[in-house]
């Protein structure tokens, strides 16, 4: 185990300012985090600078226009929010539906400053949330890794969290998501847990909870926190590591944390009515039984309690499992959800629940995906991993738990790659701390032979004494100086090549916001497409204040956030039927797509579409997932296979189905098409002209198309003018009537019947 340097109380020799070791010590450990801090806060802010100060991706428009709600309205206002402008017509009540934390934080912050005379806004507050918690991250990763293993490898673990882009890709400047926020509260709450379980302190214990609190008010992945926790409880029983220590810190923990977890309206009694809370429930009711045996056993030392300790425990954790199994018989319990049943299945999400396996993150990670967001890391976690488990304790048995829980979800899912991130800095620290410590450690020569005090000056006949082993040289001991320095060097190296890895990739891959794409040409220069801002800025402006649009789920948050307009479908995803209808308007023809936006009140659609730029992320290439959600909720009316050819290919081309080029999508895509290149229409995505071309709309009309094709705004006619014929401006005249008026040159002017008459010229008496 390696430790930072101990003060040498013995030697005399140390003066001046390196004689108290144990400040100098942490003076480097306040300089090194706070190095770290600014590292991972500067690394986080190429997208400002190559772009603007702006929130990215889709979530964070919602977290983003929550946010100012709150700070605009009132903390309980929010709660009370109903929107109006998500889910038409069935609309949404936010409060009950997002885990608060991240506004709270941003809101207590934006308080905070104007309390202190310091105006600043609230977006940038939220764009710069992530990169200042990333140095909050880095000092809980620090304490954990401190506490397991040394203060040295709590600083290798800070500095790899930093930069890592694993954490970066969740924490860049403008990704003003829950997670930017969530990983520091999941470092710090097992940082408290172990504090908790090596003191046995019901205040360590507590500010556990308090932390869990904090997450769950943040995250949904609270729900690994709070299965995590359990099954290590859960091995330490097994392994038969009973303590008084993990009887208080897991009771107090659990009630606290349970308690307080139900004070968030969108978690609610979930702690104690679903499936995946059931481990810790299990794991407490185990627990009081294995401690009041514990306790009868002290009662009587002597008497024969192993047997039936052994025997309560089994019997005790079979009467759990069977009461869960039991309450969730009778429907008391929630059974397991979908997105749990896929992260066990991963086939599972794509036969019943296709909207998750549409999402991209949802999706197993590759190899080159562990690579690339780990680096040297994956090569070295693993060495802590073995020393953890060879120098096993309670703490380690923890650590060993979530390295191997999470490198199986990561492996299910890409998303889950943020869970596995902050396990594998933290045994790398381990990794490079005990290889920097054995190259710097000095070669330890062995103690001379103390010659024996033989008085005899001669030796007996016949006995010849032994000779004393000659002392070994300082070359035979540990590594050589030239092997070390080579070694050393090669360390460096690796670590730079570490830190130039991590610095590109959240460059160049996690710093581009979605709504604003960048081109490069040949010569290097930056053209910057903004076709997102532009179509949304352009129905803020040319828009009824009530309009209704239609576009697939993955733009509803940022068509409400920069647009105002109200939307069908946004990425909440909680209502499948609903996302299923956009969809089958979507895959029927446009005639079958009019009666369901009639239905649904819909006044324009929007779809993307990048053939023009080959974007490959627009519709079309999601389309056939529309078609999957549309199948399961209406499985008469859609069918996938309609869909491909013949071969099973996918296909917009001259050979696609005649399904495929009549739908909706299509036509909305590559209406009055003919950019592209060469030949005019050709679509750069898919690499082929389109197979239906020239069609006229007959119940949409276009009314907006962006600079470069990406996004495309369609006006729904009405009932009464869809299918009165278009006429030219000079057309546009009154037919005057061929008939004579019988009126005739004296009688043009009108006249009125019994009109008063008058005598000019006398006063009229009164009366």
């Amino acid at each position: 185990m390696t430790t930072l340097a101990e003060p040498n109380l013995g030697n005399g020799r140390n003066k001046g300012l390196f004689n108290n070791m144990t400040g100098f010590s942490t003076l480097i450990t306040v300089t090194v985090l706070l190095l770290a801090w600014l590292a991972g806060f500067a690394s986080r802010l190429f997208a400002v600078i190559r772009f603007e100060s702006i929130i990215h991706e889709f979530d964070p428009w919602f977290n983003y226009r929550s946010t100012a709600y709150m700070v605009q309205h009132g903390f309980y206002n929010f709660l009370n929010w109903f929107d109006e402008r998500a889910w038409y017509p069935l609309g949404r009540i936010v409060g009950g539906t997002v885990y608060p934390g991240l506004m709270i934080t941003s809101g207590s912050i934006h308080w905070l400053l104007h309390a202190l005379n310091i105006p600043i806004h609230i977006r940038d507050i939220c764009v710069f949330l992530a990169p200042v918690f990333s140095g909050l991250t880095a000092i809980a990763t620090y304490l954990l890794t401190a506490e397991l293993w040394s203060r040295g490898a709590g600083l290798f673990a800070a500095c790899f969290i930093a930069i890592v882009p694993g954490y970066s890709s969740r924490s860049v400047a403008g990704s003003y998501d829950n997670e930017g926020i969530a990983i520091f509260a999941l470092q710090f709450t097992y940082f408290l847990w172990l504090k908790s379980l090596k003191t046995g302190s019901v205040f360590w214990s507590i500010c556990t909870a308090l932390s869990y609190f904090y997450m769950v008010s943040a995250w949904g992945g609270y729900v690994f926190i709070i299965n995590l926790i359990p099954l290590h409880v859960f091995a330490l029983l097994i392994m038969g590591r009973f303590s008084q220590r993990l009887f208080v810190s897991y009771s107090v923990f659990y009630i606290v944390g349970l308690l307080l977890s139900m004070q968030i309206p969108f978690v609610g009694f979930q702690p104690i009515r679903t499936s995946e809370h059931m481990a810790a429930s299990g794991v407490f009711a185990l627990l009081m039984a294995v401690g009041a045996l514990k306790y009868l056993h002290s009662l009587n030392p002597k008497g024969q309690w192993k047997q039936l300790l052994i025997v309560g425990g089994l019997v005790s954790a079979a009467l759990v499992f069977l009461m869960v199994v039991f309450l969730t018989y009778m429907g008391v319990i929630a059974p397991w959800s979908g997105r749990f049943y896929s992260l066990w299945d991963t086939a599972y999400a794509k036969i019943h629940i296709p909207i998750i396996a549409s999402v991209s993150e949802h999706q197993p990670t590759t190899w080159s995906s562990f690579f690339f967001d780990l680096h040297v890391l994956v090569c070295t976690f693993p060495v802590g991993l073995w020393y953890c488990v060879k120098n096993i304790n309670d703490e380690r048995v923890f650590v060993t738990l979530y390295a191997l829980s999470a490198v199986y979800f990561a492996g299910v899912m890409v998303r889950l790659m943020l869970t596995l991130t902050p396990v594998v800095c933290v045994l790398s620290g381990i990794a490079f701390s005990i290889l920097l410590d054995l190259l710097l450690r000095e070669d330890e020569l062995p103690a001379a032979p103390v010659e024996p005090n033989d008085k005899n000056l001669y030796d007996k006949a016949g006995k010849v004494k032994k000779r004393a082993p000659e002392p070994t040289t300082q070359a035979d001991f540990g590594l050589g100086t030239n092997v070390r320095s080579g070694v050393l060097i090669a360390f460096m190296i690796l670590l730079m090549l570490f830190s130039v890895h991590c610095t590109w990739a959240t460059s160049n891959a996690y710093s581009s916001p979605s709504i604003v794409l960048a081109s490069y040409g040949n010569d290097g220069s930056r053209k910057i497409l903004d076709d997102f801002r532009e179509a949304y800025g352009w129905l803020s402006q040319n828009t009824a204040d009530d309009a209704r649009i239609m576009s697939w789920w993955d733009y509803g948050y940022q068509i409400a956030g920069m647009g105002n307009r109200t939307t069908l479908v946004d990425n909440n995803t909680w209502n499948n039927s609903h996302i299923a209808l956009v969809g089958k308007a979507m895959a029927s023809n446009e005639t079958a797509a009019y009666d369901i936006m009639t239905m649904l009140d819909v006044d324009y659609v929007l779809v993307i579409f990048g053939g023009a730029i080959g974007y490959s992320g627009d519709d079309i290439n999601k389309f056939i997932w529309m078609v999957r959600i549309a199948e399961g909720e209406h499985p008469k009316d859609i069918h996938e296979a309609d869909y491909f050819t013949e071969k099973g290919e996918y296909r917009v081309d001259s050979e696609a189905s005649k399904t495929m080029l009549n739908c909706l999508m299509y036509k909305l895509s590559y209406y009055r098409y003919d950019s592209g290149g060469s030949p005019p229409g050709y679509d750069r995505t898919r690499g082929a002209l389109p197979g239906n071309r020239g069609f006229k709309l007959t119940f949409l009309e276009e009314a907006y198309t962006t600079e470069h094709w990406l996004v495309r705004i369609y006006r729904v006619k009405k009932p009464y003018e869809f299918n009165r014929p278009r006429l030219p401006l000079a057309k546009r005249t009154i037919q005057t009537s061929l008939t004579m008026s019988k009126k005739t040159s004296k009688r043009r002017k009108g006249v009125l019947k019994n009109k008063p008459t008058l005598v000019k010229g006398k006063k009229l008496s009164k009366l």
